[in-house]
């Protein structure tokens, strides 16, 4: 039987004739018959059947009709599009009766999805962003943000800004000591921007118009969760609104105010991770500073407490009693 791929001395498909096989292929077809020899150049005519022995003479070949050669040709693709229309029918058969069921209960979304990767996460977000209408939240923990990060921010900000949709963001105090987030909100200055800071902050949080959130999987923010059941997005925008409101506006004062033994807020609240038996690291992620600086402050604590170790440091926390002080 004659291949219908591409032939590999001479390739290209029937339906990318060349054009020295089109031209002896159209001369065969006038005169009837053309000899071996001058097809040699356009081996594809043989290797289509497009040409065929001569039974007179071996040294001619014979032209086959086109619409011999057409009918041919279509004639399995023809009988795979009738198998392929058997199988539709047969699925939408299989599956009528359970159309029917969902058909009576009311349409539902996928309540969590799992994204993996930066490029998948990044485009979901974009999506829900694109699509708000009246408000987006966002909680971003940690200290001063990179200037690449502030840049996608801005960029992520600007379609909201222009189509009059509010922003509202809680930070953490730290940000207070970084340039490049004042220079972020001297952009933002004129549009509905919002953003208040925390001493300590929830893990990552964004929600879009009260109808999806998304939140970290997992520690290093290669996978998030993007949730749309209602219940979970009212929850948590409930959660951030108890936040907002103990929050301190970012051009107001943050209350770090000393206490009567000349502890400030920050040492007290690394004082309280101390004794919950926080390591330094996880002390400093929670409150949005470096390590570097989180081991000035308990270093500041223990001289205040007079400590002269680690271990005797909680216990003197714990013996003095600064975390019983409202402060």
């Amino acid at each position: 039987m004659p291949s219908t791929n591409t032939n590999p001395t001479h390739p290209h498909p029937i339906t990318d004739l060349c054009d020295e096989g089109a031209r002896l292929y159209a001369t065969a077809l006038s005169a009837g018959r053309i000899t071996r020899a001058e097809v040699e150049p356009a081996p594809c005519l043989v290797e289509f059947a497009l040409l065929h022995p001569d039974p007179d003479d071996a040294s001619w070949l014979r032209p086959v009709p086109p619409s011999v050669v057409l009918a041919q040709r279509l004639q399995p693709i023809e009988r795979e599009i009738q198998e392929r229309r058997r199988l539709s029918v047969d699925l939408a058969d299989a599956f009528q009766p359970f159309l029917t069921i969902s058909a009576l209960e009311p349409p539902t979304t996928h309540a969590i999805t799992v994204l993996e990767g930066f490029s998948r996460i990044n485009a979901a977000l974009d999506l829900a962003i694109a699509e708000s209408r009246t408000e987006v939240l966002t909680v971003q923990p940690g200290g001063g943000r990179p200037e690449h990060v502030l840049s996608q921010a801005l960029t992520r900000s600007k379609p909201l800004i222009e189509r009059g949709i509010s922003v509202r963001t809680l930070y953490q105090h730290t940000v207070r000591h970084s340039q490049s987030t004042f220079a972020y909100v001297d952009q933002m200055a004129g549009a509905k921007v919002e953003i208040r800071t925390l001493e300590e902050l929830i893990e990552r949080l964004i929600i879009c118009d009260d109808t999806v959130a998304f939140i970290p999987a997992q520690a290093d923010d290669t996978v998030a969760l993007e949730l749309r059941h209602p219940g979970l997005v009212q929850y948590l925008t409930k959660v951030f609104e108890q936040l907002w409101h103990r929050a301190t506006p970012l051009m107001e004062e943050a209350p770090y105010e000393p206490s009567r033994d000349g502890i400030s807020g920050v040492q007290l609240s690394i004082a309280k991770l101390l004794v919950e038996g926080y390591v330094d690291e996880a002390i400093a992620r929670r409150l949005g500073m470096n390590v570097r600086t989180c081991r000035a402050h308990i270093a500041k604590l223990a001289t205040a407490l007079g400590s002269g170790s680690r271990a005797q440091l909680g216990f003197l926390i714990a013996q003095s009693g600064i975390l019983d002080q409202d402060h």
